[in-house]
């Protein structure tokens, strides 16, 4: 099976500008190909998550690919799907980001002795003569055509500004720029940067009359068509300083059931045939299934190590055991205790397990809340010195989050 039906069959493509084309392009030819990463956060999400896969299986045929960092363009913030205009960074925040992608990326692509290229667009767009720009690249783009494609279309309402208007033009810039330094001939990213992508395959064939290509992959949502890659405490991070080993294991673990075998087709190299079998299961068999995504999914972006962990204390946790080894944790201080004691709801606020405390008290209300196996009915329940007797509590959220509070 050639490289673009391994994609087809696993969901991933959603469109393309000649799929005869690009199918034969694929499957039988090696490319330069490229996706773009604005480094608007300091790591990475799961959002990134189909982006990277896509670029894994290219490599393993043979593609050759580039990791196209915007220094450029994140200056500006793409405006496609969002309702305001992004915060702007500064130089530092966007080199720094850029170090943390390229770090978290290189677990996935193998960047050794040229079989992947880091590019950095800000190398391009930062020196550009602003009025030999526009003579240049900006006569090629009709503005009547730009503000009917759907990244600009949803911002007209609430305001675009000419700043952000400029991110087309910028991105297709891009690809005419590693079409000359690179041969690169395709570019690839997520389906709401079509528009985007379109852009800079039209400008290539009116400034240099060269064909090239643009393809989309599908958007990691779920069934509902909702976004992956949320929670009550904010964005799931492929940095395990953000999001923790367990509790991205978590996130896998407890996906809907409905959405097990598109995530595995999306996010894991196990062969379909294999991802064939699990489809096969129903109810309760598709537990085994979820465990599978989740170890898997964590192998790939924490490695080995860090997934046996995971799964070992998720088992340990929710086949009964107490193995808190490997759970999330954090510590308060004895000074943090008030006469050897301290509020259940200031403990959570600290571990993070909690917004507010408001949120916290309604959590307690609905009954749920547990500190070692113990249900607190108390909106005012204090934690003593007696309850850390062997050093720590373990603290139950709900039905899947535990957090072990250690005092120190």
């Amino acid at each position: 099976m050639g490289v673009y039906d391994e994609l087809e069959a696993r969901g991933m493509i959603a469109q393309i500008t000649n799929e005869e084309k690009v199918k034969k392009l694929l499957n039988e030819d090696k490319v330069t190909f490229y996706i773009g990463f604005d480094p608007t956060a300091d790591s990475l999400h799961v959002g990134h998550f189909v982006q990277i896969m896509v670029m894994a299986h290219m490599q393993k045929a043979g593609h050759t690919p580039i990791a196209l960092f915007g220094g450029g363009t994140g200056m500006v913030g793409d405006p496609s799907g969002k309702t305001d205009m992004r915060k702007m960074l500064t130089m530092e925040d966007i080199s720094h980001n850029i170090s943390c992608f390229q770090k978290q990326m290189s677990r996935l692509i193998d960047f050794s002795d040229g079989k992947a290229i880091m590019a950095n667009n800000g190398d391009w767009l930062l020196n550009l003569n602003y009025i030999d720009f526009l003579r240049k690249v900006g006569v090629h783009f009709s503005v009547n055509r730009m503000l009917a494609a759907e990244c600009y279309k949803q911002r007209l309402e609430k305001g675009l500004s000419f700043f952000e208007l400029n991110y087309m033009i910028m991105q297709s810039y891009d690809f005419l720029e590693l079409n000359e330094r690179h041969n690169c001939v395709l570019e690839l990213g997520g389906d709401d940067q079509w528009s985007n992508i379109i852009g800079g395959v039209e400008l290539l064939r009116r400034m240099k009359s060269k064909e090239v290509f643009g393809m989309t992959f599908t958007l990691l949502t779920t069934s509902e068509g909702k976004k992956m890659g949320k929670t009550e405490n904010g964005a799931v991070w492929l940095d395990p300083e953000k999001t923790s080993p367990f509790d991205f294991y978590q996130y896998w673990r407890n996906v809907d059931d409905a959405d097990v075998i598109r995530c595995m087709k999306l996010l894991t190299f196990l062969p379909l045939t294999k991802i064939a079998e699990y489809e096969a299961m129903e109810g309760s068999e598709l537990n085994q299934a979820k465990e599978v995504l989740a170890y898997e999914v964590t192998k790939l972006i924490h490695g080995e190590e860090e997934a046996n962990k995971a799964q070992e204390a998720a088992r340990a946790l929710f086949g009964g055991g107490r193995n808190s080894d490997n759970m999330p944790s954090s510590e308060i201080l004895s000074s943090d205790l008030t006469d050897g004691s301290i509020a259940i709801l200031d403990v959570m606020l600290k571990a993070g397990l909690i917004p507010s405390k408001g949120e916290g008290r309604r959590l307690i209300q609905q009954g749920g809340v547990s500190v070692d196996d113990e249900k607190i009915a108390a909106l005012d329940h204090m934690l003593t010195t007696a309850h850390f007797e062997k050093g720590y509590v373990i603290i139950k959220k709900g039905k899947k989050v535990f957090h072990k509070i250690i005092l120190k």
